[in-house]
Parts: structure tokens; sequence; C-alpha cells
């Protein structure tokens, strides 16, 4: 039985989407990563967790090929390019998507995937291999040809379907086919899945060329929305694209990846599954999505945000799941070898469990940004975010796990006092622009200044010269940068320049990179690290040049079509962690927003004197 060959490495994957799931593409054609018919559900293929055992789907010429791919421009429509000795190819990857109205009224799959190969030059021969694998690879599924109709796969509740214009031999548990192509000539192929009967079984030929056109329509006509026209609008409209394709459209619900258990370091246990939804990412989503003039994408997620966090409140959790339920129980999945024998693979998340108090400021500060940018907070939305306040009264003295979600036990960090100043602060403002009736500003105004008086006294270090992360502790993290950024004090202040050089010499990782904090052994240099960095630079205002070359070193590490992992080897280059990574997208476009919002200042006030 043929094996897929070594692993690529994390960079060398590309996503595709429809905003309800996701696959990974690599960079030879083989789709290695797909979860239907959410994000979070078991997978069919897992070749990116284990080569062997996890299923996959390749497309590729059968002798030697050099390749080159690219988005169609402003689209999340993949090409991959073939080039051999007797000719070349063109593989176009994606899911389809298109206007509501047009899928109410025309014969859509609910959830397809469509590959088309296209010989351009010369002769092509071309080796598909489809190998599928239930529940992240833990059996085999059963391929059983349906006469005209194509190849059914049945697992779980739902249908596989993949429809072929070549004949597919089934051997054991896949279908193989070599095919000569000459120029002109191509291959089509659709997988859908339904968990209904009869199920829409698209059609090949035109109707798949119509879908292509659709989509590229589509995907552009939402680029197009975009208000950003800064210096670095072909970044920002990528990471937005990436956004949206991480964005479940039924909930408004956004996920911090489409993948689980890529390690934060090769061959160690920091493997996490990230299909969920932090609450930690809420305040950059909303100023991010507002600022690029998605006020469509913003409210579908304020709505899911408080339509999630009242099904606990006054409790906040980390994360939730796509329709604001519980995340489901972490669990192991010892019979997958993991990302280069990274192991152990994990489902679920245990951060569901964990107290992070700093959830309440992200909460309260997204509905804060909202309701600047004119959105409307509704008495039901007043009424839970000053529940909100007033649960945070009770508790933002209590130790926590933090943002970083490490699980050794509970501290006091700065963070979470931080954003417990914010979200008092925020509900304050709110209280005085009249947005909040019956809040009582007065006791949030009380609980800001004591959170105020206790960070300066007790999250300075006095014999460092810096804000440290932990309350009378002597270490630094990445997120005091952020400190500037929520307004609690000036990035040119004399403590802030200090704090900045401490985190930039303790946790400098290279040109453009930061760790997020020290460890041992050093995990990679955090994604979003380097974006906060440059927004506190762009804060500082006679910084702002320093601030531009910061971004421009950022982005040398982003794959060549602009994704971003979670984290980066400083070494190497090579992304580690779950891939492609909303935060770290997040911070491209706020990094972005934040320069542009330096230079009309700087404009501003040079035209004033």
């Amino acid at each position: 039985m043929p094996t897929p060959e070594p692993q690529p490495r994390i960079q060398d994957y590309v996503i595709i989407g429809d905003c309800r799931s996701a696959a990974l593409i690599s960079r030879r054609g083989s789709l290695d990563w797909l979860c239907w018919p959410r994000f979070d559900s078991p997978s069919i293929f897992a070749a990116l967790l284990d080569p062997e055992r996890g299923g996959f789907w390749s497309i590729a010429p059968t002798g030697r090929y050099q390749t080159e791919r690219s988005y169609i421009e402003n689209t999340n429509v993949l090409e991959t390019c073939f080039t051999s000795a007797d000719g070349n190819a063109t593989l176009t990857d994606l899911m389809p998507v298109a206007s509501e109205e047009y899928t109410r009224t025309s014969l859509w799959p609910a959830h397809e995937l469509v590959r088309e190969l296209r010989c351009t030059r010369g002769k092509v021969e071309t080796e598909v291999i489809f190998r599928p694998r239930r529940d992240y690879g833990r059996s085999s599924a059963r391929i059983k040809p349906v006469h005209s109709l194509g190849l059914r796969m049945d697992v779980g509740r739902g249908a596989y379907w993949l429809r072929s214009s070549t004949p597919l031999s089934i051997d054991d548990t896949q279908a193989r086919s070599i095919v000569r192509l000459k120029a002109g000539e191509s291959l089509q192929f659709s997988l859908s899945y339904a968990e209904e009967s009869p199920a829409v079984l698209p059609l090949l030929d035109e109707a798949i060329a119509d879908r292509i056109k659709r989509s590229i329509a589509w995907w552009q006509e939402w680029a197009e929305l975009c208000t950003y026209h800064g210096p670095y609008r072909r970044e920002v409209l990528r990471s937005a694209l990436i956004l949206k394709l991480m964005a479940y459209s039924p909930s408004g619900a956004i996920i911090a990846s489409p993948t689980t258990s890529l390690p934060e370091i090769i061959r160690g246990d920091q493997n996490w599954d990230y299909r969920y939804c932090w609450l930690r990412d809420a305040s950059f989503t909303i100023r991010s999505l507002l600022g690029l003039g998605y006020k469509e994408e913003a409210e579908s997620f304020i709505n899911w945000l408080l339509l999630a966090t009242r099904t606990t409140h006054p409790q906040l959790r980390v994360l939730y799941n796509l329709y604001g339920g519980t995340a489901p129980r972490e669990r192991s999945l010892e019979y997958l070898s993991g990302y280069f024998g990274s192991r152990p693979v994990r489902t679920g998340n245990a951060a569901r469990e964990q107290l992070q108090i700093d959830v309440y400021g992200e909460v309260i500060n997204a509905a804060d940004h909202y309701g600047r940018d004119g959105g409307d907070i509704d008495r039901t939305m007043q009424r839970t975010l000053v529940r909100f306040g007033k649960e945070l009264v009770r508790k933002w003295q209590l130790p926590d796990e933090g943002i970083w979600e490490a699980r050794s036990g509970k501290k006091h960090h700065t963070y979470s006092r931080l954003m417990c100043w914010t979200a008092f602060d925020r509900l304050v403002s709110m209280a005085e622009r009249g947005i909040l009736s019956d809040a009582p500003a007065r006791l949030f105004a009380r609980e800001r200044e004591l959170i105020k008086e206790e960070i300066h006294a007790r999250a300075w270090n006095p014999q460092l010269q810096s804000y440290v992360s932990e309350l009378d502790g002597d270490k630094v993290d990445a997120t005091l940068l952020l400190i500037p950024w929520y307004g609690f004090e000036p990035a040119d202040s004399d403590r802030m320049r200090r704090t900045y050089l401490r985190v930039r010499r303790e946790l400098g990782a290279g040109d453009g990179l930061l760790y997020r904090y020290k460890r041992t052994p050093p995990e990679g240099a955090f994604g979003i690290c380097s974006f906060w960095e440059l927004e506190y630079l762009a804060l500082g205002g006679n910084t702002l040049k320093q601030a531009h070359r910061q971004f421009e070193a950022a982005m040398k590490y982003q794959n060549d079509l602009g994704l971003f992992s979670e984290e980066i080897n400083p070494e190497t280059g090579d992304a580690l962690g779950n891939f492609p990574q909303a935060y770290t997208h997040l911070g491209v476009i706020s990094a972005a927003l934040a320069l542009e919002d330096s230079s009309h200042r700087l404009h501003s006030n040079s035209e004033a004197a």
C-alpha cells in the first residue's frame, strides 16, 4: 500500500475553507487535514498528525516536479502550479461559497470541496490517491461505488460522496488512479458531505467551472469592502481573508485556529486543540473588524460573544464551542504519532476549567469598542455588562491561571489586574456616555482606582526598574507592552520606556521576534508579541519609523502565501504551533491600524503647529 511522503513543514501548508470548516493542503498537492461538517468535528483526513494512519488525498504528477502556488487575487481559492520536464498543470482547490440568495434558490451542497487539475502545457502523468480515515485516523472508511453517482463513505451520522471525472479503482480502503493529461485536458473532483437524505450530489464539468467562478467573485466582493488603504494593504487583506475563513458563519464565532496539536516545541508535549473560541481574543477581534470596515462580521461576533457569555453569566469561561456552549473535555489520541513525533495529540481543551479573570476585561472592552463605533448596546446587553462588572468586584483580587493558561497553578498576574482595571474603566466610561443605565458607576470607579494603586505599587519592581508579569515578582512577559494599549499609562512614560527596554532585552528573539516569557526548554517566539511590540512603538510617537521597521521585520516570518502560525522558531524561521493562527493575524491587522492612526496623529500635530 503506498504511503505519503515525509511530513511537510507547518509553513508548507495553506488553508481553504467556506466559513464553516477548513482544509490544509501541502505544497505538493496533498490534502492532509479536514474536519467536517464543522471546524471541531472529527477529521476525515489527518495525515498532518500521522502520515501513516491519518488519511490524505493527494493529486500530483508521478515524476519529478517543482511547484509554485498562490491564492487567486483577493480570494481564498488556491492554485498550485506543477512544472515537470514534460508539461505543466495547475491544481485549483476551494470550498465553494456563494451568496445566501443563490444557495437558497439552487441545488448547492451544504458542504463541498472542489479540486480541479488542468494541464496547461505538454503532457502530465498524474497520480490521485484518496485515502479517508474515520475519527482522526482511528479506523478506515469503507468506500463503496454507487453506480454513476460516485463513491460513498458512511461515517457517523453522515455520508461522504466523491464524484470524479475519471474512474478510480478501489484498492483496500483507498481509491486511486493514474491519469495522463494533455494540454487543455482536466480532471475534476467534488467531495461533499451530507447528514440528510437525499443528498445534493453536485454536477461536474461546467457546473464545477460555475462554482469556481462564483466563489472567486464572492471572495473578491468581500475583500473590496475593506476600508484600509494604508501601505500594508496586501498584508492586512490577506490576514482579513484568513480571519474570515476562521469565522463560523452560522453563529458568528471565530475560532483560534482550525488545527489541533501542532506543537509549540517539536517532539514536546505542548500540543493543544485550538478549534474553539477564546474570549481573550475579543478586544483585538472587534477592533480589527471595525477598523477594516467589516461591521457585519463585528456585529455577528459581538452577538455570539454576548450570547455565549449569557449562558454562564455572571461567570465567564475561558473558551466556548462554536455555538457558545462548553468546549469538550480534553482527551489524548494515543494511537496517533503526532506531528514529527510530538505527542500527545489532543482533542478538547482543559483550559475550559481554568479561571482567567482577564476575560472580563476583554469582553467589556470589546463591547465598548462596538458602542463607540455606533453599535447598538441594547438593554439585555447593558444588563449583562453590568452583571459582569458586579461579579468582577468580587473577583478581581483572586489569583488566576492568566492569559498564557499555565497549568502550574493560580498566581496574581499583572495582565489580569490590567484587564480588570480596563473592565471598570470602560464600564464607567459607558455609564458617563449614557450607554449603560443602572450601572453603579461610583462603585466601578472606586474599584478602578484600587486596582490602579495596586499595579503601581506591586507590579513595579524598583530593582529591575520595570513592570513585572506577577505582583511582587521579578520576571517580565510580553503582555506588559499592552499597558499603554488599554490606556492605563502612556507609552512614553518613564516606567513604560524602562519596561520596554527590559522586555526587549530579556525576551528578544532576533529581528522582529519576541518570546512571550522565558521558559526551559525554550519554545518558539510568539507571533502576536511581535505586533504588540510594534503597537507599543507606534503609540510612543517618536518611534514610528522604528515601528515600521519592526512591521517589515515581522512580516518576514509569514509563509509564501501570507499565513502565520502561533509561534516561530527564531533559529530556522520555521512555523510552530497551530496554523494558521487567528491571534497572530489579528496582530497584523491591529498593528497596521495602529501605524495608520499614529501617522494621522503626527500629521495632524504638525499641521496644528
